[in-house]
């Protein structure tokens, strides 16, 4: 009974932040640079990707992202007690790059992934890539199988050097996209973020 009590109350909770975000958004990258992560989550902290420096067409690669954090903080959980922090993540990639389809990734790939489910932004933009709220404990390093575009069949892919934005946030955000408060905000925090 209690298993069944936390599938019926934990799924929608889980699934249902980078939904308020694809929903409000039409694009996660503002005009001004900001990540609309940034608007339910208020606290600037670091984020770190690493990829490779340069990657040859048609071609699948690893796009680290890692969110430290103090893993002895807590965060207020949907039903007011505290838990372990989630993080999550958007992954901003040049037109063209997209998620690699699962028969393309390496058993190596496969194993740093893990459980994770990643999707598209929106079903128009495979370029644009979210995974979260997963377990910040398990998943603070992030790990997106990528696949290169092929200029052969893709004739409007030129490989030049692009930027590749990252978001990525810890514990739940202090506001819903409506700009009410999160039951988040109800507890003074002890430590920022």
């Amino acid at each position: 009974v209690s298993l069944m009590i936390y599938i019926i109350t934990r799924a929608p909770i889980s699934n249902a932040y980078p939904i308020f975000a694809q929903q409000g958004y039409e694009n996660p990258r503002e005009a001004t640079g900001r990540i609309v992560c940034a608007n339910c989550h208020l606290a600037n902290k670091p984020v770190d990707i690493e990829v490779p420096q340069a990657v040859l067409p048609d071609t699948v690669f690893e796009a680290v992202v890692r969110i430290p954090y103090d893993m002895q903080v807590k965060q207020v959980l949907a039903n007011g007690k505290k838990g372990a922090l989630n993080v999550g993540a958007v992954l901003i990639l040049p037109e063209g790059f997209e998620l690699a389809p699962p028969d393309r990734i390496s058993p190596e790939i496969k194993e740093k992934i893990g459980n994770l489910s990643f999707q598209s932004y929106r079903p128009t933009k495979k370029n644009i890539l979210v995974v979260g709220p997963v377990p910040g404990q398990k998943y603070n390093e992030i790990t997106f199988p990528i696949l290169s575009p092929d200029p052969a069949t893709k004739r409007d892919v030129h490989f030049l050097k692009y930027p590749i934005y990252v978001g990525g946030n810890r514990g739940r955000g202090q506001l819903y996209p409506d700009g009410s408060k999160s039951n988040n905000n109800v507890y003074n925090a002890t430590a920022a973020g």
